[in-house]
């Protein structure tokens, strides 16, 4: 019993963590405040058990049942007030500690409860070592199973369930201490079934929901929604256009996604000494691999993302594969998916054009793909006359974060060219063309059937009015991450 209730009690904490992550960015501080606010409500809770005087064990299962509803309805409750209310983070705190407080009375009950049976030593040493293994089963459930294959709001109402079922068992396996508490524990289980039967509704009806707040989100028709190893991917449609994103991160908008991918590719590949071998690091949709294999120079293209959802979907969602023009089927196409800054550390491969389309640094786990580290690996992969490209967030937006991506390429070696275009969907964009030699920037490019970059266009693209023009910064390193901090910055003052 007490391993369950820590099992499911951590994966609430996390559940709750990781909604404000998905929905307001900034992981670390997301995941860092809700840990902390959870854990002093946790403290709170055990404080307050000691006001608990009568009915122990009637009152632990009403503590267990209280815990199922607030627990098992934090997500799907939370991710409905993002969509539909201004007040998500004062919703959001009150979850974490009314249900921090019901986690915390559950241990200091169920001890006081056990003492009848056991000795206090050994009582304290067995439920503080299944309260600490069920952290361990809660925090492993979560991260191989739960979040992966179930997704955040199909999670917290299972665990929901759990300890519904906990508080109904408990009814049957906890003795009252006289004949009144004895049938307030019996007509306590007609409560435990209701609310099992309401979460196990609503678990039957989540993906619905998810729909629904991601309609109101994203707007349009929900095409696609799934829950991947590593993010929540939504494919919405405004006909006839339609949008992609990760993590409630808009990716790419159909209706201008050309003026994007066509900046980010075809400078690199016109600078280029040669274009045989090229590289593309994430842009999994497939669409900047369209672009590339435009050039009839190119023989092999090797795609590296991390998630094989993304590709999958590249490859065979008719919306998206009619996109890319089925460019992930094309044969000179090799698609690997691992995590490009490791897979490009051990490849032995050169590339001559090296294409870097990753999400913006919203996490330390995507700005180490933007460090020092990082690049340097990648320039090492270039060949002779070899280039690189990456985007580099908005230069008017998030101007320290570009100019902190130009900086860190230089100090790894390379000769930084950087340039923008506007995007209307994310607004006035940056991107950095670099190599080992100073890169210059075609003035026109071979009939390639563009529906963006002409000459006047690439005339325009390195030149920075006042408000985008450099400002000095830090490098990103992988100790300090500098660069998701100018980034995080920059867009709370904009949002």
């Amino acid at each position: 019993m007490v391993l369950l209730i820590a099992a499911a009690g951590l994966v609430y904490e996390l559940t709750m963590a990781a909604v404000a992550s998905y929905v307001l960015g900034d992981s670390v501080t997301q995941f860092s405040t809700i840990i902390g606010v959870y854990l002093s409500a946790l403290g709170a809770g055990a404080y307050l058990s000691r006001f608990v005087d009568q009915k122990l064990a009637l009152r632990f299962v009403d503590v267990e049942l209280a815990t199922a509803l607030m627990g098992g309805l934090s997500a799907p409750g939370l991710f409905t007030a993002f969509a539909f209310t201004g007040a998500f983070r004062l919703l959001l705190y009150s979850t974490v500690v009314v249900v921090g407080v019901l986690v915390g009375l559950e241990l200091p009950l169920l001890i006081r409860i056990l003492r009848r049976e056991y000795e206090l030593k050994e009582l304290i040493a067995r439920t503080l070592s299944f309260d600490y293994a069920g952290a361990l089963v809660g925090s492993l459930a979560f991260s191989l199973w739960l979040f992966p294959k179930l997704g955040l709001v199909h999670a917290s109402l299972l665990c929901g369930m759990l300890n519904a079922a906990v508080g109904l068992a408990s009814t049957f396996v906890l003795k009252g201490s006289d004949a009144r508490e004895r049938r307030a524990l019996a007509k306590a289980r007609i409560r435990a079934v209701l609310i099992m039967l309401m979460l196990a509704t609503g678990l039957a009806g989540a993906s619905r929901l998810m729909v629904l707040v991601e309609s109101t989100l994203f707007g349009g028709e929900i095409r696609l929604a799934k829950q991947s190893a590593y993010q929540r991917i939504v494919l919405a449609q405004r006909s006839p256009d339609f949008n992609l994103y990760l993590n409630g991160h808009l990716q790419f908008s159909s209706t201008d996604e050309h003026r994007y991918h066509e900046a980010l590719v075809h400078p690199a590949m016109a600078a280029a000494r040669q274009r045989e071998r090229v590289a593309v690091g994430g842009g999994g949709d497939g669409l900047a691999v369209r672009e590339v294999l435009k050039w009839p120079e190119v023989r092999s293209v090797t795609l590296i993302d991390l998630d094989p959802a993304v590709t999958d979907l590249g490859r065979f969602h008719p919306m998206l594969s009619k996109r890319n023009h089925r460019a992930l089927h094309d044969p000179r196409v090799t698609i690997v998916n691992a995590d490009a800054m490791v897979w490009l550390a051990q490849t032995e491969n050169t590339f001559d054009v090296v294409i870097l389309d990753f999400p913006d640094p919203t996490n330390y786990s995507l700005g180490k793909l933007y460090s020092q580290r990082f690049y340097r690996t990648a320039s090492e992969r270039l060949s002779v006359g070899g280039t690189l490209s990456t985007q580099s967030t908005s230069p008017l937006f998030t101007r320290e974060a570009f100019w902190c991506v130009v900086r860190t390429l230089e100090e790894v070696g390379l000769r930084p060219l950087p340039y923008h275009v506007f995007v209307p969907s994310f607004g006035e964009w940056g991107f950095v063309l670099a190599a080992r030699t100073p890169p210059v920037l075609p003035r026109h490019l071979p009939t390639l059937g563009l529906a963006f970059l002409n000459e006047p266009a690439l005339l325009t693209m390195t030149a920075f009015a006042p408000d985008m023009a450099r400002v000095p910064t830090e490098p990103n390193r992988l100790n300090n991450q500098a660069l998701v901090g100018y980034y995080l910055k920059a867009s709370a003052r904009w949002n």
